[in-house]
């Protein structure tokens, strides 16, 4: 089968390739597209994957039991990851994930660069995440549904096991951490360097406020406890009522890990 100008240029905008290696994939395929494609994903020619990943995409979240997965997946733009192609796509990641584990993504690799070509976009897996809450424990999900009819997708996904806890309160700090977006869970995961940092801005701040030499170090220590009640979980004010902290709202309860991802664009 004869390969065509335009044959290569297409072959080049699906997958980035140079001409001369899109003819050759073509020749080698005897004309066929998708092979021509798998030939250069074999030979490391194609550069979909190269792609600069957007701040769009879709969560999947799927809980049986007492166990949970939270699979993000990247792309550019909107309209992808609204496409059904795309969200049967992170449905399967995350089925995957809640049957063999977060490393299980791997075996997907070969369908992923597909994905890639197929909708010309930059794809990448973003939070992967699978919680199997200890015998006793409870597991709290929430996942925020964005759009309407077939656009509905995942945008914003929490998996929390709690101990000592209710299967309600475990629901209202999935939706609590939905909303707050902790960075960490209690004040000692923050690591030094950003305590640090927070620690020599808050006191940059309080001198060029002028604040006496005697009063930094307290003027400090009350805006690096701001910080932590801003990024810790357990210190966060509860969504619901910010007087009281995830801590108190829980009482004997303790939160033992938590997993969220969420779409910025």
């Amino acid at each position: 089968m004869a390969v065509t100008p335009k044959d290569i240029k297409a072959l080049r905008d699906a997958t980035g390739a140079g001409m001369m290696d899109c003819k050759k994939a073509l020749e080698e395929s005897n004309g066929d597209f998708d092979a021509a494609m798998a030939w250069l994903r074999e030979k490391g020619l194609s550069k979909a994957k190269e792609r600069v990943i957007g701040t769009q995409g879709t969560i999947g979240l799927a809980v049986e039991g007492n166990t949970g997965a939270l699979v993000e997946v990247k792309c550019e733009t909107d309209f992808v990851a609204a496409s059904d192609r795309f969200k049967a796509f992170v449905d399967e990641l995350t089925q995957l994930v809640l049957a063999k584990g977060e490393g299980a993504v791997a075996e997907r690799e070969t369908e992923l660069e597909d994905l890639r070509v197929l909708l010309k976009e930059g794809i990448a897996i973003g939070t992967v995440a699978r919680i199997e809450a200890a015998p006793g424990n409870v597991l709290g999900s929430y996942l925020h549904i964005q759009g309407e009819g077939d656009k509905r997708r995942g945008i914003n996904g929490v998996l929390v096991e709690l101990s000592g806890a209710t299967p309600e309160q475990a629901r209202e700090v999935a939706l609590h951490i939905s909303f707050a977006k902790p960075r960490y869970l209690r004040r000692d995961d923050v690591p030094a360097e950003v305590v640090e940092r927070e620690r020599a801005e808050a006191e940059t701040i309080a001198r060029g406020e002028g604040k006496p030499e005697q009063a930094l170090p307290k003027i400090v220590d009350g805006r690096l406890n701001g910080f932590f009640k801003e990024v810790v979980l357990v210190e966060q004010g509860y969504v619901r009522d910010d007087k009281q902290s995830i801590k108190a709202f829980l009482g004997d309860g303790d939160v033992v890990r938590f997993a969220q991802a969420f779409i910025t664009g």
